[in-house]
This record gives structure tokens, sequence and C-alpha cells, in this order.
């Protein structure tokens, strides 16, 4: 083990050499197995282990409360001593803030919030862009006869929205699905609910069985691990559901033959670069913001239905990504601005 043990569970990945590049992972609540979120940020120091002289420990804290202390705790260590913090997910921030200023000569990464000090490198996401892409979809096929799969649409141009907690960053995928549905037709209706947990699939399955009893064709996610709820219960009705963070497509096959899409979010990516400005000597505390543009987030298209989406679909997407970038679509990152 990697001289990390306490509260929450731990585990290593390699063995860990004073030779090589030591990562510590503090995960966000909800944990490793989501197949989205954090199995992303996952991915991201794998790929980097993989490429390079890289170990790494994960932990996963059980609840917001035990952030502070395992940030503290991989800081403190001296066997290993650990190269680089990666801080993952937004519940990071206040602990960071302390963390960093108690230890200013340990270098950290943070996903989906800022710290502004010079040992943290902050990457932050346009989920916006992405979920307007998605949202411009579904509002495409929720007007349209549509059969792929396991799915078909009904008669309603009805689409749904199901988010883990209602907190600023969640609100940012609502608010660009939202747009991105509008886009498409201002007549469409948008139901919308919040779970009030990430890793509660018995609750997703709950609110999306509800909203396709009440119309909805297509019912996008930005839950972690209660979004297979969702799925569950697309493939229960018959009707569509979009993924998150991952190609869930991918991370979740048994549901591929409802999942049309994914909004990716490359927080394997963001892992990955900070891990290699280490390995390169080229650490910046910086803030990195990712959006359509450079790829940080992207509508990607399931690998079972992906081909059945009609032409007209994904040519209308591929224009309005290129405004998006281009500035002639300026996408909401609060409902307030709808």
């Amino acid at each position: 083990m990697g001289g990390i043990a306490g509260v929450a569970a731990l585990g290593t990945a390699g063995f860990v050499q004073d030779d090589v590049t030591n990562v510590g992972m503090v995960y966000a609540t909800g944990g490793l197995g989501d197949n989205s979120f954090n199995d992303m940020a996952h991915q991201g120091v794998q790929n980097a282990a993989d490429e390079y002289d890289v170990a790494f420990t994960n932990a996963e804290p059980g609840s917001p409360s035990e952030v502070a202390n395992l940030q503290q705790r991989f800081a403190q260590s001296s066997s290993p001593d650990y190269d680089l913090l990666c801080c993952i997910g937004f519940v990071q921030q206040e602990p960071l803030r302390r963390n960093a200023e108690r230890f200013p000569d340990q270098r950290f990464m943070v996903v989906d919030t800022t710290v502004d000090a010079d040992n943290v490198a902050s990457y932050t996401f346009r989920e916006q862009e992405g979920s307007f892409q998605v949202g411009h979809m579904a509002g495409l096929l929720t007007q349209m006869e549509f059969s792929a799969g396991a799915g078909e649409t009904n008669d309603d141009a009805v689409v749904g929205f199901v988010g883990g907690r209602e907190v600023p960053l969640i609100e940012k995928f609502e608010a660009g699905y939202k747009a991105g549905v509008a886009h498409a037709d201002e007549d469409i209706e948008v139901r919308t609910a919040y779970a009030g947990a990430w890793n509660d699939p018995a609750q997703g399955q709950e609110i999306a069985l509800s909203m396709y009893n009440e119309g909805a064709d297509v019912v996008y996610h930005a839950a972690g691990g209660t979004g297979s709820g969702v799925f569950q219960a697309a493939q229960e009705v018959g009707r569509f559901a979009i993924g998150v963070d991952a190609d869930q497509s991918e991370s979740l096959p048994e549901y591929a033959d409802v999942i049309l899409a994914s909004m990716v979010k490359r927080v394997d990516r963001a892992v990955f670069r900070s891990i290699e400005s280490v390995v390169d000597d080229e650490f910046d505390g910086a803030t990195n913001v990712l959006g359509l543009e450079r790829d940080g987030v992207a509508a990607v298209y399931g690998a079972e239905l992906g081909d059945a989406i009609p032409e007209s679909v994904t040519e209308s997407l591929a224009a309005s990504r290129e405004a998006i970038v281009a500035g002639e679509i300026e996408v909401p990152t609060e409902i307030s601005e709808l």
C-alpha cells in the first residue's frame, strides 16, 4: 500500500517507488464504478501510468466531510512523497484552498472548480456546450417518427433531464440542454428533476419512468451512478436516453440499445495532462477551460444507435457545434439566462 490509510476505501495501482512519479487520487463522492465521472478520472491516471513511469494511489471519500482529511494525508505522506495530488470534483474546492496554503510545496490539480494558488492547476469544462448539442439532438428527434435498437419515439414532443444534486455545476448541464432543445423548437416541453444523489439508480429509474410515462421520448442525465437507472427505465418502456461524462454506450454496453449519445466530458484528458506536466517538469498553477473547441466536451453518438440517427440530425448538430465554437451561439450557464 502507498502510505495512506483510514477513513475511505483506498487502493494502489502499480508499485510505489522513489524513481517514479507518484500520484494521489482523491475522487468525488460516489466513488469508482460509476461508469461516468470518477471512472473517467481513473482512466486518465491509468493512461498516464501506461505512458510514463507513474504509480498512483486511489482514495474514495464516502462523504464530503472526508475530503479534507484525505487531501491532507496525501500531502503529509513521505512514503511515498506524492508528486501530484489529483482532486476530482467541485466538493474538493474549499478543503483544497486550505490545504494548498498549508502545503505550498505540494502540487495539486482539481477538476470542476478553481483554486487560485500557484501550486494548484484547475481544470473546468464548458459542460453547457456539450449539453446544448445533446439537447439539440433530443429536440430534433422527439419531433420525428424514429425507432432504433430497443427504443422508439411517440407522438408527444417531450424530453427530460435528470440531475444528481441541484448545484450550480449540474445546472450548467440543465441550462445547456434546455437551450439546445429550444434551438430545435421552442415549443418542446422539457421535464426536469433532481435525484438528490450521485449513486442511487433506483431513484434515477423512478424519476425517468415518470418522465417517460408523461410522454418523454428522450431523457438526458447528469447524475453519476444514479444515471444507470435512467437507462433501465428507457429499456423498460422502449424509449431513449443520453449518457454523460463517458461514452456510456461503451462503459455500460448492456444499455447500448437505448443510448442515443453521451455528453462526453474529457476528465481523463485533464488528469492525464496534469500528470504529464509534472513528468515533463512543466507544471503550472493555472486555470484551464475545456469546451467544444478544445475537445474538452463532445456529443458522442452511441456505439449501437449512432448509425441510425438521421443524417439531417447529425448535419444540424455539426452546424450548431460550429456556431458555438465560432461564438455565433452563446450557450447559457444558468437557468435564469434561458
